[in-house]
């Protein structure tokens, strides 16, 4: 580029031309080669639905300003992008799309489908990330569904199994009757809602008095194993070890008792189905009770329900408790609030079903957890209590399998003759037991094998996300491993962030990255989370289509992590107004430092420095450190806020206003004083533009082009070092009060609607401050200069200012009625006659007599002016922040 024809308007149309060439040129790729230290970015692996979302821009604009400080800084970063691809969505898209089932068609065409629909949409989420600016290095890029990525999953399957941390057995786990498969315990969300509580009397053998027991589940009575009850409640001591008749079933269960029945929830007896919740199934465990499977995979009730056998359960329920009324059983119902865990995916009620799964031993591997966790740095720290309270939790292991088929297949076999499992090797991989056959023979002689239909839970992939970035399991793995940093929401602590940890750490023996920096979430401008049901959403496409990018990432990065954000459009527009206002400014500044070189060193211009330019310079560099820290500990909103102050208000309305008499003089007189503000122009505008280059980096680029003559990206430059030495809190002092007096000459003229450009006569400033005289003494000629004043002083004390009468007016008010006849003489006479000596003898004696009637100051309305001790009118200005009195003369 050239430095010549500007455009007059900054065109953020221009921002894909930067993209682009971004690209071409691999401005952001990761070499490796150790000639620089590492910096590695786990980043998030989107589920890829084929639009991002503000939540989106939030998290990797985060991502993104790290990633270009850290360059900037010297690192080699590796700034990865990777997609989540498997899992329920896709396949139910699917089979809307084509309008079938999953089972209408063979496994292997229904998979290569999902992978048709997914390749599209990171296809279109690729080209929003690259709109947005983001600086990914594109060659690293991951896809859980590829061969190469299932390969690592499977081996880290296989070696967890090797380890005794991979089981596979008999549970009960939560079961999504509409996704037709088990869900981990991190994958269950829990909502409230209203319910009723059925008080139901079971008839106890052997007496006459009845059990009550208050249920919200009485579809579930076919199931029930045992009543429970508290040893030391006295309503029950006699009841312990008897038996009581289910309703309806007819079948006896006894009475047990256990400590962790809470006698004052319903009538404090509990009947312990399987499985209601959780408690049923620790209480099924702990006193061996049998397991009665009531539903089926869709949350049908089974044959054992015998007349609501192939009802769904809430139409069992419904049923139940209307035969219950009628045989006298219910006795009454009350509502009840009830915490119910849903499929976070679909949002279905769970059901809690035994089956054959597959496993992590999740509770082995906590103490690891929470030593890996220690071993990190969190951002916000708080966020770290939210993964430990997670741990404290764990009540079960990780189910793992999923029956499901868009995911990486569980690698194992099992022999048809005596059900043994056999894992695939190493070397098989990556390998679908579906599609592919194992060869040999089993321990009992038999060579044929069953293939494991079932399918790994997504976060099995995601969760070895630093270790497929780093090349495990290659051995050069270890020089980029553990990574640097996981950014993430906090809305996935639980599962990305606790899955990865446990399993990267069961892996390596390491912590997976030293620091993790956790974003909250986008909300709608109503405060409501964004949803399109509250018709609340903006897709990032509307702003950049409006805005661009670079005013989007400012309303992203104006904020923290940890804490939901708002997005608002004015936070936008004031962020494209920034961008123009900077502009606007550069444009000015260029004509005047285009050709600008230094005549004398660098050194010597800073001695010949002018108040105003260390003001700015000092100011400049305090700002450099304090954005560097900001970035360092993640308060992006001290960095965004901190430098539009600066840059808008500091730079833009004071320092060039201030320095423009300098630009536009070639006095010769003013020559060092010209190329020092020249200098500092300079100066401010390229470090300027480095600090914005993480933020706006379109922005930056497009300047950072007509100022360098290097023609490289300013991505590609080096973070500059603060200059302590430029840093002056008595400059600063200096030029505050330099900025003060400017100011309030300037509300002056514009008060009495002057030109800013208007000449004054003669500036006099009095103050009892002796400090003060001397640091406006050394701001004399900027605050000539910029506000054009053509002789100033400064001096100690107070101004010696008068009232001086410059006109008056008779009072015919008072005048006609009192002097009737003699009213005219007196006017002509007061208008006629000598001003000066009229109001000189007022002065002088209060009273003045015209043909024999007496005016007092009650008849004249006199028009008075301040005047100062040379006899010319002055305007008096108080400044409001500074102990000094202006005294003008225009």
């Amino acid at each position: 580029m050239t430095n010549d024809n500007i455009p007059k308007d900054y065109d953020h149309k221009k921002e894909a031309l930067w993209q682009d060439k971004w690209q071409r040129d691999d401005t952001y790729k990761f070499i490796g080669d150790g000639t620089r230290p590492n910096y590695i970015i786990d980043t998030p692996p989107p589920y890829p639905t084929g639009a991002t979302h503000m939540g989106h821009v939030l998290n990797w604009t985060y991502i993104d300003i790290i990633a270009r400080f850290k360059r900037m800084q010297g690192y080699d970063v590796l700034f990865p992008q990777g997609w989540d691809c498997h899992g329920l969505p896709t396949e139910v898209k699917v089979e809307e799309t084509h309008n079938i089932k999953k089972g209408d068609v063979a496994r292997a065409k229904f998979r290569e489908m999902c992978v048709d629909l997914t390749r599209t949409n990171i296809k279109q989420m690729k080209s929003q990330m690259l709109s947005m600016g983001f600086s990914q290095d594109w060659s690293r890029e991951f896809v859980t569904m590829t061969p190469e990525y299932m390969k690592r999953t499977q081996l880290s399957f296989l070696k967890m199994y090797e380890q005794g941390l991979i089981y596979r057995g008999i549970h009960p786990v939560n079961w999504c009757p509409r996704c037709e498969t088990a869900i981990a315990f991190a994958e269950v969300e829990y909502h409230e809602n209203e319910t009723y509580l059925n008080y139901l009397e079971f008839p106890v053998e052997e007496s006459e008095k009845g059990l009550m027991i208050a249920t919200t589940r009485p579809e579930l009575l076919s199931a029930c194993v045992a009543v429970v009850v508290h040893p030391e409640d006295e309503r029950y001591k006699e009841m312990a070890g008897k038996k009581v008749e289910i309703p309806l079933f007819g079948r006896n269960v006894e009475i047990i008792t256990d400590e962790e029945v809470d006698p004052e929830f319903g009538t404090g007896a509990v009947m312990i189905c399987t499985f209601g919740d959780k408690t049923d199934v620790l209480w099924v465990n702990k006193y061996n009770l049998d397991i009665i499977e009531a539903l089926d995979e869709k949350g049908v009730m089974k044959d054992v329900s015998c007349k609501y056998a192939g009802m769904n359960t809430q139409d069992c329920k419904k049923q139940i408790i209307e035969d219950l009324k009628n045989e006298g059983y219910l006795k009454k119902q009350e509502k009840v609030d009830q915490n119910v865990g849903l499929c976070w995916r679909c949002k279905t009620p769970i059901e809690i079903l035994v089956k054959n799964q597959w496993f992590v031993a999740v509770k082995d591997l906590i103490p690891d957890v929470r030593e890996a966790s220690a071993e990190m740095k969190w951002t916000p720290e708080h966020m770290e209590t939210r993964l430990l309270n997670w741990t404290g939790s764990m009540d079960w292991d990780w189910c793992i399998s999923r029956q499901r088929i868009f995911a990486t297949p569980v690698p194992v076999w099992y022999c048809s003759k005596c059900g043994k499992v056999h894992l695939a090797t190493p070397d098989m991989l990556p390998v679908d037991p579906t599609q592919d056959k194992l060869e040999g023979k089993c321990e009992c002689g038999n060579d044929e094998f069953i293939g494991e239909t079932d399918v790994l839970d997504t976060w099995m992939d995601s969760s070895i996300s630093p270790l497929s970035i780093t090349g495990w399991p290659d051995e050069d793995f270890k020089k980029y491993y553990p990574a640097s940093l996981r950014p993430q929401g906090h809305d996935i602590i639980r599962t990305w962030a606790f899955y990865t940890i446990l399993r990267c750490k069961a892996l390596t023996g390491e912590k997976p990255f030293d620091e993790i920096v956790v974003n909250g979430m986008v909300s709608g401008e109503d405060g409501h989370k964004m949803s399109k049901s509250r018709g609340n959403t903006i897709s990032p496409e509307e702003v950049l289509e409006e805005y661009g990018a670079d005013a989007l990432r400012l309303w992203a990065a104006n904020s923290v992590p940890g804490s939901d954000v708002p997005f608002a459009w004015k936070d936008v527009k004031y962020g494209y107004k920034f961008i123009r206002k900077f502009w606007n400014a550069f444009r000015f500044i260029n004509m005047h430092i285009q050709d600008f070189k230094l005549s004398v060193s660098e050194e010597e211009i800073q001695k010949n420095l002018d108040p105003m330019d260390k003001w700015i310079l000092s100011k400049l560099n305090r700002l450099l450190a304090d954005v560097m820290g900001s970035i360092e500990s993640y308060n992006f909103a001290n960095v965004v806020n901190s430098i539009q102050a600066f840059i808008w208000h500091d730079f833009c309305d004071e320092y060039i206003e201030a320095v423009k008499y300098r630009l536009y003089n070639d006095s010769p007189e003013l020559e060092m004083s010209k190329e020092a503000s020249q200098y500092t122009l300079q100066a401010v505008i390229s470090t300027s533009l480095i600090m914005l280059a993480p933020l706006t980096p379109h922005f930056a680029d497009e300047i950072y082009q007509y100022v360098s003559d290097t023609g490289i990206s300013i991505h590609k430059t080096l973070w500059p070092d603060v200059n302590f030495e430029l840093i002056d809190d008595a400059a600063e002092e200096t030029g505050e009060i330099g900025v003060e007096l400017i100011g309030e000459i300037r509300r002056f003229k514009a008060s009495k609607k002057m030109p800013l450009n208007a000449k004054i006569k003669t500036l006099n400033i009095y103050t009892p401050d002796t400090a003060l005289i001397g640091q406006i003494e050394n701001l004399k000629e900027d605050i000539k200069g910029t506000m054009r004043i053509e002789s100033l002083d400064v001096m100690t004390g107070k101004p010696d200012i008068k009232e001086k009468v410059v006109e008056i007016t008779p009072v015919m008010a008072k005048i006609g009625p009192e002097f009737k006849g003699d009213a005219p003489k007196i006017v002509n006479y007061l208008q006629s006659e000598n001003m000066d000596e009229i109001v000189a003898t007022l002065e002088d004696k209060g009273e003045i007599t015209i043909e024999g009637n007496k005016l007092t100051w009650d008849h004249i309305e006199a028009k008075k002016v301040a005047v100062g001790k040379t006899g010319e009118k002055v305007e008096v200005i108080h400044a409001a922040n500074l102990d000094v009195i202006l005294e003008v003369i225009v």
